[in-house]
């Protein structure tokens, strides 16, 4: 009976440890910190060459909050026409690609290994430590006019909060849409608008 037992609970653990790993739980944001808005807009910039160093777990919280976190109830960070909210993240991290979900503030593996390569044309999103991609539903948005202009809030929120932080960021038009599209086995009603790279700058 106690084998038994034992047997139980050693499949339970592993599930568990599994279950762990499949997913990212983000620390609370930091609401209070950064610097001034007037000092984070003279300091806004693109950057274009990366450390390998990986960004903190508070660093990562931040970042994905500021850039379409929920700051209420059923609002965002960034505004969407009707609000429709039809815009979402994914990150690709050097352990693999997650999807941010922002209700619950945590990241959920949905590839492992390291993709960064894959999230553009350019050689220095292989070395940054992360890739966001803003990805629209395109039947829950309002139109793919807006989605653009809503995906912008999103691009000019990572800007302010990278330029507060003193990391490194640049958005980037250059990606294989159809070879990420494959990778992240989307179906055909979300489309990737934009990717942007994030780290620390060399």
């Amino acid at each position: 009976m106690r084998t038994k037992v034992l047997v139980i609970f050693l499949i339970y653990l592993g599930f568990s440890m599994n279950m762990n790993a499949q997913e990212i739980k983000l620390p609370a944001p930091d609401k209070k910190g950064g610097k001034t808005l007037m000092e984070t807009l003279n300091e806004r910039k693109s950057t274009r060459s990366f450390t390998d160093k990986e960004l903190s777990n508070q660093q990562l919280s931040n970042l994905l909050w500021a850039a379409n976190g929920f700051n209420r109830d059923d609002k965002r960070t960034v505004p969407t026409a009707r609000n429709c909210q039809e815009l979402e993240l994914y990150v690709i991290l050097k352990d693999g690609i997650y999807f941010y979900n922002a209700k619950e503030h945590k990241l959920t593996l949905t590839i492992k290994g390291d993709y960064r390569k894959n999230a553009g044309l350019q050689e220095f999103v292989a070395d940054a430590a992360v890739n966001i991609l803003i990805v629209a539903d395109t039947e829950k948005a309002a139109s793919s006019h807006y989605s653009y202009t809503n995906c912008g809030y999103i691009s000019q929120n990572i800007y302010l909060y990278c330029a507060s932080e003193g990391l490194g960021t640049v958005a980037r038009g250059a990606f294989d849409k159809d070879e990420l599209h494959e990778l992240l086995q989307l179906p055909e009603n979300q489309e990737i608008l934009l990717a942007q790279t994030v780290g620390f700058a060399k």
